[in-house]
Parts: C-alpha cells; structure tokens; sequence
C-alpha cells in the first residue's frame, strides 16, 4: 500500500525537475544570446528569472512542510534535505545565467575581441555538467554524479586560460581593451561557478543515494 508520503515526495520530485528544466533553458538562452550578441533574448532571460526565483521557494516550503508533517527519516529525510540543497544550486545557476546575460548587454554594440575560443569550450562543459548532475538526480546514478565531480577541475583550467589570455594579451598590453575584455573574463567566471554549482548538486545526489559524504574529497573518488 502506497504511504502518503510516497505520493508527497514525488510531487517535490517533480517540482524540482519542473525548475530544473526551466534553468536549463535559461543556460541555453543565455549562451545563445552570448554568441549572438542578442540584447532581446538576454533581456529575456533577465526577465524570466523572477519564475525560477519562486519555484525555490515553493520548493523549500514543501520541504519544510513535508519534515513538519511527517517526520521522514533515512533515505526519505535524506532526499528532502538534498532537495532543499539542490534547489538552491539551482537557483544560482539561473542568477548565474542573468549574470552572463548582463555581460552580453555590455558587450551589444563593441566589436569583438577575439575569436571566442575557450569560452565556448567553457560553456559546452556547464551545460554538460548541468544535465549529467540532474539526470544523476533523475536515476540515483552516484557514478554519473563522480564523473561530473571530476569534470570540476577542466573548468577551472579553462576558466584559467580565459583568464591568463584576456589579461596577459590583451589588457596589459591594450588597456583600452579592457571594456570588451573584462565582460569575458566575468563570463568564464560565471560560467566556471555553474559547474561549481553542478558539482553540488552531483555531491548532493551522491549523499542521498549512499549516505556518503565527498565533498572536498576529489583524489578519494580518482582512486575509487
């Protein structure tokens, strides 16, 4: 026989994958509007935040409402807890992503740079690291949550390279570069706390399917 609570935690479940689909898309959307220079899609993404920003807290409020009632333990307190954790990585990444449309309206109108080279390669990974974590979320997958754990460490050596490029090339060189370059640098920082954010979220994915807490435990999870 079906417990109440069952029904109850998968409402929550599908409320998350509700505003995990949403933050996706403004991912997608703000990338776009990057490459495109689109003022009129980045100011959509600006817009549609507002929606993500109240899907936490309806999220967090069922959260609260479901260990009040309920009392879950174990597993079920576990995924309730990580839900609430999860919900804001979420968050963020979607703050994250009005972050790069902002950059992507300072940049409207100023001839390019450079050629985006590792910046796009940047922007690949997050997206990648985003659904991998979410779909490790979906199917209790702790081996996909690792491999997006250890994908961290490639998007802090691109968003390295971005950093050493724009600094060391262009603007100690150029200073009048640096209106065009310093918003790219902000985008590899922005897009690099996204896949901070997604390894989070993979961590979060790990600790309710095993108990088991990795965080800051990356050379234990190389050797396993």
């Amino acid at each position: 026989m079906e417990r109440y609570l069952d029904k109850e935690l998968t409402e929550l479940e599908k409320m998350l994958l509700f505003m995990a689909g949403l933050v996706e898309e403004s991912i997608a959307k703000s990338l776009q509007a990057l490459r495109r220079l689109d003022a009129g899609l980045a100011r959509q993404v600006i817009d549609e935040d507002d929606r993500i920003n109240a899907l936490e807290l309806s999220v967090d409020d069922k959260c609260l409402d479901l260990i009040a009632l309920h009392q879950p333990m174990a597993i079920d307190l576990r995924f309730i807890a990580m839900s609430m954790k999860i919900s804001t990585d979420l968050e963020r990444i979607a703050d994250l992503s009005v972050d790069i449309s902002e950059r992507t309206l300072e940049l409207e109108g100023k001839p390019q740079l450079k050629p985006l080279i590792d910046i796009p390669k940047l922007a690949d990974l997050s997206q990648r690291m985003v659904k991998d974590a979410i779909d490790a979320f979906v199917h209790r997958d702790t081996d996909l949550a690792k491999s997006v754990i250890l994908r961290d460490a490639e998007a802090d050596d691109l968003r390295n390279l971005v950093q050493s490029e724009l600094i060391n090339d262009f603007m100690t060189k150029d200073p009048s570069t640096a209106p065009r370059a310093v918003p790219l640098l902000l985008v590899a920082r922005h897009l690099e706390r996204i896949c901070d954010h997604a390894t989070n979220i993979a961590e979060a994915v790990f600790y309710m399917v095993k108990a088991e807490v990795i965080k800051h435990r990356t050379d234990t999870l190389k050797e396993n």
